[in-house]
C-alpha cells in the first residue's frame, strides 16, 4: 500500500509539473514583449540609423508619428507616417503623391520601425498567434509561433506569413523567419545578434538569409535548412545610434 501511495504521488507530481509548464501563443508573446520593454514602448521616443538613413519613433495615448530623413540629388526628403496618413517633405516642403506612390513609402517606413521594434507589434489587433510546436536549434529549445495577419487592419501584406522562434529560457526572439508575396516572392531568414537594452527597450542585429527555392517550403522548416547550412547570407541589418527617450506618466 505505500508502494502504491509513492506511485500516486509520483504520477500526480509530474502531472501538475507538466501542466503548468503549457503555455498559449498569447502568453508566450506577451511575456516576451514584457521582456523587451513592455509598456515602456507606448511611451517612447525611439530615434536610431538605419543604413545611413535617420529614423525616428513616437508613442503617447495611442497616437504614433513615425519618420525617416535623408538627403538625394533633390535635397533633405522627411517621410512622416502618423494615424491620419502619409506625408512627404523634400527642404521642408510638402509634395501632393499619388495614393499609390505613397502608400509604398508608407509601407517602406513601418516595415523598418516594425523590425527594429519586434516583438512589440505583435499584439497588434490585425495579427493572429498560433503555437505550432517546439525546435531546438543549437542546444536551445524553441517555441514556434506561427504569425498570420488578417485582411482588416493587416496592410497590404496582410498575406504574408511569420514564424517566430522564442527562447524557452529567456523569451526572447532568436530568429524569425516570413514568406511575402510582394515583387517576386521569397523567404527571408533572419538570426538576432547583439542583443542590448537601451533605456529599458531590447534591440538586436540581424543576419538576413535567403530560401531558394522558396515557394515549396513550409516555413517551420526553414530553421532546419538553416542548421544545414543551405540558407544564403544575403546582409547584415544592423540598426546603429539608437536613442530612447521615455515620456513620463503624467
Amino acid at each position: 500500500m505505500r508502494f502504491t501511495s509513492i506511485v500516486c504521488f509520483l504520477f500526480v507530481l509530474i502531472s501538475c509539473k507538466t501542466e503548468k509548464k503549457q503555455l498559449t501563443a498569447q502568453q508566450i508573446i506577451d511575456k516576451t514583449i514584457e521582456n523587451a520593454g513592455g509598456e515602456k514602448y507606448n511611451v517612447a521616443t525611439i530615434r536610431f540609423t538605419f543604413r545611413d538613413i535617420k529614423y525616428s519613433s513616437h508613442k503617447e495615448k495611442g497616437n504614433f508619428k513615425l519618420t525617416r530623413t535623408f538627403t538625394d540629388s533633390l535635397g533633405e526628403i522627411t517621410d512622416i507616417l502618423t494615424n491620419d496618413g502619409f506625408e512627404r517633405f523634400i527642404n521642408g516642403t510638402k509634395l501632393i503623391l499619388p495614393d499609390s506612390i505613397a502608400n509604398k513609402y508608407a509601407n517602406s517606413v513601418n516595415s523598418v520601425h516594425y523590425f527594429v521594434q519586434l516583438p512589440f507589434g505583435l499584439n497588434e489587433a490585425a495579427v493572429k498567434k498560433e503555437l505550432v510546436g517546439e525546435a531546438e536549434i543549437d542546444s536551445k529549445k524553441y517555441y514556434e509561433i506561427k504569425v498570420t495577419f488578417t485582411k482588416e487592419g493587416g496592410g497590404v501584406d496582410h498575406e504574408d506569413v511569420y514564424m517566430y522562434w522564442i527562447a524557452q529560457d529567456g523569451l526572447t526572439v532568436d530568429y524569425f523567419a516570413y514568406k511575402f508575396y510582394t515583387g517576386e516572392g521569397g523567404i527571408r531568414f533572419r538570426k538576432a545578434y547583439n542583443p542590448r537594452m537601451v533605456n529599458g527597450l531590447r534591440f538586436v542585429d540581424y543576419k538576413n538569409y535567403k530560401v531558394e527555392p522558396w515557394k515549396s517550403v513550409d516555413l517551420q522548416t526553414v530553421d532546419e535548412l538553416f542548421l544545414a547550412g543551405k540558407l544564403e547570407l544575403l546582409s547584415d541589418i544592423k540598426t546603429e545610434d539608437i536613442s530612447v527617450t521615455l515620456t513620463k506618466k503624467k
